[in-house]
């Protein structure tokens, strides 16, 4: 027998050597990680890659085949647990309301989903009275879920997720489909959400990520290619030495002379018009070409508009990653 995972106090999920087939394909391979609670973390990757296998190995959705896994302190192989384990979590499936029942109205929909959890009639009518006051859904009690809108559907969809108030919640593309005023109105409520709730949601919208979570899983053919904060993801980029710069001089003779300054392995150099250039190089993480610049600008009397670090997205930082096959 393949002894549980040792979870400690502060983590709420643990996996230790999980891997996941369906037939001859491979969708995790030996995957090991640990995630906080409390907090908000992003499950990112390309279509494909085991986002969703993940998820619903951790939810309780789909059987554990090798490896550990313990969750909430609940390990995913004890069976005869399952039934408390399955109370302390929410999972809510991507799509937009597919765990509704459309003929339903709003009030009968986490009514059902209350019920279910074995809530009392008062717990029920609190916890429903709360969340519909959270996510704007309080004056359209009576109002069926097949008529409502898309942001309408996916906000009813957390009401029932969330009606027992779990420990954690795990969202499968929360706000795909959803229209730009919609999205902003989940990500704010996911952000509200993350004060009482360890979170666990997958997205392919990367600015969602830097707005929502405050950690990042990249899952990359199966495994965990990175994990850490954003912040500490941008500065793996960052420290590979990115500076831009906008000088006023000949294009050619401007790239020449920044390619030939100290720890400059790459230099870019783009025309803007009226003699101005945009300037990107790329150094070593023990090089800082800033200074070395200014100085340059100012023995060839090239006027300098500009001068820093270039700012790193995560989408920069995922397509580095994924691309260059870093673990």
């Amino acid at each position: 027998m393949i002894p549980p995972a040792q979870i400690l106090p502060e983590e709420a999920i643990r996996i230790e050597s999980l891997s996941h087939r369906y037939g001859g394909i491979v969708a995790l391979n030996e995957v090991s990680l640990s995630l906080p609670k409390g907090k908000t973390t992003a499950l990112v990757g390309p279509d494909g890659v085991g986002k969703s296998t993940l998820l619903g190995l951790i939810s309780g959705v789909k059987k554990l085949q090798t490896g550990r896994l313990s969750v909430l302190g609940f390990d995913r192989t004890e069976r005869r647990k399952r039934e408390e384990f399955l109370s302390r979590v929410a999972y809510m499936p991507q799509g937009l309301g597919r765990n509704l029942y459309p003929t339903l109205s709003v009030r009968e929909n986490i009514d059902f989903f209350g019920r279910l959890f074995g809530l009392s009639a008062v717990e029920r009518e609190a916890h429903m009275r709360r969340l519909l006051d959270a996510t704007g859904l309080a004056p359209f009690p009576d109002r069926p879920a097949g008529k409502l809108s898309g942001g309408m559907k996916q906000k009813l969809g957390l009401c029932c997720s969330l009606v027992h108030d779990p420990d954690l919640l795990i969202l499968d593309e929360p706000t795909i489909g959803l229209d730009p005023n919609q999205i902003r109105q989940v990500r704010q409520l996911i952000k509200d959400l993350g004060k009482r709730h360890t979170i666990l949601l997958s997205t392919h919208i990367l600015p969602e990520v830097e707005m929502t979570c405050s950690r990042v899983l990249i899952i990359d053919r199966g495994t965990i290619a990175a994990s850490d904060t954003p912040e500490n993801l941008a500065g793996r980029v960052r420290t590979a030495g990115g500076v831009r710069a906008e000088i006023r001089a000949d294009t050619a003779a401007l790239e020449k002379a920044l390619a030939a300054l100290a720890g400059v392995r790459k230099t870019e150099v783009v025309a803007l018009g009226d003699g101005w250039c945009a300037c990107t190089l790329r150094t070593g993480a023990e090089h800082d070409p800033r200074e070395a610049i200014a100085r340059l600008s100012a023995e060839r009397k090239w006027p300098l508009r500009e001068l820093g670090r270039e700012q790193v997205s995560l989408e920069r930082v995922f397509a580095e990653i994924t691309q260059s096959g870093e673990r």
